[in-house]
């Protein structure tokens, strides 16, 4: 009977040495015990620099809910991190907030806005023995009131200067430099689970090899049974 590994292996026989070994190195860093949400940004530049951030930190998650603008990725900022990254858009309701919120909630996450505010909490205060999904909002502009309202948890950066707040990308990278490093040093269960890391790694493999869709067709011929293993259509968009 065919196994999974033995479907990505025949997939990575396209791949370099180098590419296999540097696949099985970061997926042992990869996490989604944190993610990340983007409520309407509408600078590419910060959408994209966040993306990187994301990958740089090994956050595998974000969630980009797109209520009035539309999420663009700009390549020269992100420099190709959205290849290795699953990114849910939200953006066919009037509640795009409230889906992408109820979801995750639904899925054991702590809604971490943000945001400073009378009742918030410093970065460094917030528990990371649950999964968190930390919540930036639109330049300018911040958060909405539906995500204020959903929230578990308002959260601020510490600053010691006269500006009021940090770019949002800068916030979305030390936020995750500090989660990043303290899910280890706490020893919660971080990482993904052997499923996870199959699924990531196909999709990795796939969205590397030229001519990646004409090649899973030609297997699928002959391996009609992979099919219950994978769904490729969602690995090949």
């Amino acid at each position: 009977m065919m196994t999974p590994n033995q479907i990505i292996e025949y997939f990575q026989s396209f791949l370099s040495d180098h590419k296999k070994s540097l696949f099985e190195e970061i997926i042992r860093d990869r996490t989604r015990h944190i993610t990340v949400v983007l409520e309407d940004l509408f600078h590419p530049h910060n959408t994209s620099a966040i993306l990187r951030n994301c990958d740089c930190f090994g956050i595998q998650d974000i969630h980009v809910i797109e209520n009035n603008h539309r999420f663009v990725n700009s390549r020269d900022i992100s420099k190709g991190s959205n290849k290795w990254l699953d990114i849910y858009r939200y953006d066919e309701t009037e509640h795009n907030t409230l889906s992408c919120l109820d979801t995750l909630k639904n899925n054991g996450y702590l809604i971490a806005a943000m945001s400073p505010n009378e009742n918030d909490i410093l970065l460094d205060e917030l528990p990371v023995d649950q999964k968190i999904a930390m919540v930036f909002g639109a330049e300018k502009f911040g958060l909405s009131n539906k995500t204020k309202q959903a929230a578990d948890v308002y959260v601020k950066i510490p600053m010691l200067g006269f500006t009021e707040s940090f770019n949002v990308s800068v916030s979305a990278a030390l936020s995750l430099s500090h989660l990043s490093q303290k899910i280890r040093y706490k020893k919660v269960n971080w990482q993904l689970s052997p499923e996870e890391m199959q699924r990531i790694k196909l999709t990795w493999t796939l969205r590397t090899i030229q001519s990646a869709r004409s090649i899973v067709k030609r297997y699928l011929v002959e391996n009609p049974e992979a099919e219950d293993l994978f769904n490729f259509s969602e690995f090949l968009g």
